[in-house]
């Protein structure tokens, strides 16, 4: 399976009864393992969890901190990059070079890093004076 398949996988599952737009993300973790997520809504929306969180999440409980390769699919007229707290969330277990797939379920695909889609990101280095 590959990764934008695993993302379409799950993008099945997700639960987006407000706002209808389901998305499915997948994530490689540095052992090879693929993690994927679905974005989760409830009504006292947006209080949801998006696709690219549950992949993050499932990858940090099965004990992994740094994800090699992404991919987002949503039913979208172009591909959908990631929200910018997602972009921030992939930037802090990626590096810049990370490459992040986008693609629509109509097969139209965009290949950017996760550095294009946060440049000049908020990260562990500017956190070196906090006590």
């Amino acid at each position: 399976m590959t990764l934008m398949d695993a993302a379409r996988d799950v993008r099945e599952r997700a639960y987006a009864p407000y706002s209808r737009f389901k998305v499915g993300a997948a994530i490689r973790g540095a052992s090879g393992k693929i993690y994927a997520g679905c974005n989760v809504e409830n009504v006292a929306y947006p209080e949801g969890t998006c696709a690219e969180a549950g992949a993050i999440a499932a990858m940090v409980a099965a004990g992994e901190t740094e994800l090699i390769e992404v991919a987002v699919i949503a039913d979208a007229s172009a591909p959908c990059p990631p929200c910018g707290g997602c972009r921030q969330k992939l930037a802090e277990f990626g590096r810049a070079d990370t490459p992040v797939l986008l693609a629509t379920i109509a097969g139209q695909t965009m290949a950017t890093t996760v550095g294009e889609l946060l440049p000049g990101r908020f990260g562990a280095e500017h956190m070196d004076r906090a006590e």
